[in-house]
């Protein structure tokens, strides 16, 4: 029997500082931040669309939570999918206070060409932020 990945359902960051991340995706990203039981664990997320991002300490018990073999913080590239051009990004990040480290460039996502904009979380994760709108 073979069977095929649908669709991505959450990703994992490990983070320094739970409430410093959370409170940048919230307010450049616009996620909504939930907190959630796990096992008698509170453990925090931030939600978007169908999908969401565990926010876990980098400090945290490994045995407490299954992780990768490891776990520095700052070590992931995302990319968000956005319905707005990619001058808006900009405007955005700018009055958000953030930094873009590149772009507007192209870039081929996978539903084919995009413009991205790229800047870091306060954690060091490279974010790209890509929209499929012509400039």
């Amino acid at each position: 029997m073979r069977f095929a990945v649908d669709r991505i359902d959450h990703v994992v960051l490990h983070c320094q500082d739970i409430e410093i991340t959370a409170a940048w995706y919230q307010r450049v990203l616009g996620m909504e931040r939930e907190a959630f039981d796990a096992g008698g664990e509170q453990r925090t997320a931030l939600k978007f669309g169908g999908q969401k991002i565990n926010l876990r300490p980098a400090a945290a018990d490994r045995q407490a939570w299954i992780t990768s073999a490891e776990t520095p913080a700052g070590s992931a590239d995302l990319c968000f999918v956005t319905a707005v051009g990619a001058p808006e990004v900009v405007r955005h990040l700018r009055a958000c206070g953030v930094a873009a480290v590149d772009g507007p460039v192209g870039r081929t996502g996978a539903l084919g060409p995009m413009r991205s904009v790229y800047c870091r979380d306060p954690e060091g994760n490279l974010i790209e932020i890509a929209s499929y709108l012509a400039d």
